[in-house]
């Protein structure tokens, strides 16, 4: 019985050395026959992963042909800028479409929303049957805090619940944010904005 409580132990350490952001240590109390009452294990637990950006947003220097209040985004790059005017724009890290699922073209945002329910367009659940035909908005929801809609196209610039994807080329072709950047964007764009998607 000393064996297997001891190889469980083993499991429960070896089970949490998967990589994460941030470790910290707890101890866990667990029966032991051998000794007729319970001990202490001490294991790595994983601290939830952070919901900002690792993409830090910055103040950069703009000196482009786009008027204040234009969002530009560049796929290759995964940034998003907005134009402030007065030779500055803000510039944002973003996650985009996966190979197969690039864009680009020029639009206007035709709609703006405060967490965002969710209905995954036809093909998408074509592609993902198991995927649920609405998802009301909160904070698990796949388009985050904030979404712009793009023009009549299916895409949005929106938030996610995985910030962790931003830098990455992992969507069906919209544009995601981390949280607190795209609660910041959404505050700057109005409705009509000019939208410039390059690839």
């Amino acid at each position: 019985m000393r064996k297997i409580l001891t190889l469980a132990a083993g499991l429960l350490l070896a089970g949490s050395f998967a990589p994460a952001a941030h470790a910290a240590t707890e101890k866990v109390r667990v029966y032991d026959p051998a000794q007729g009452g319970f001990v202490y294990i001490t294991r790595t637990v994983r601290e939830s992963r952070s919901m900002e950006s690792p993409i830090k947003k910055e103040l950069i220097a703009y000196n482009g042909p786009y008027r204040e209040g234009t969002i530009i985004v560049n796929t290759a790059e995964r940034r998003l800028y907005f134009v402030i005017g007065d030779g500055k724009a803000m510039k944002y890290g973003i996650g985009v479409g996966r190979p197969g699922f690039t864009w680009s073209g020029t639009h206007h945002v035709t709609r703006k929303a405060e967490w965002p329910g969710w209905t995954p367009p036809p093909r998408m659940r074509q592609r993902q049957p198991d995927l649920p035909h609405h998802m009301p908005g909160g904070p698990d929801n796949p388009l985050g805090a904030r979404a712009m809609y793009i023009g009549s196209t299916i895409y949005r610039i929106h938030g996610t619940a995985e910030p962790w994807t931003i830098g990455q080329a992992v969507s069906s072709g919209c544009i995601r944010m981390a949280n607190n950047d795209v609660v910041d964007l959404y505050e700057r764009v109005t409705v009509g904005a000019r939208v410039v998607v390059q690839h």
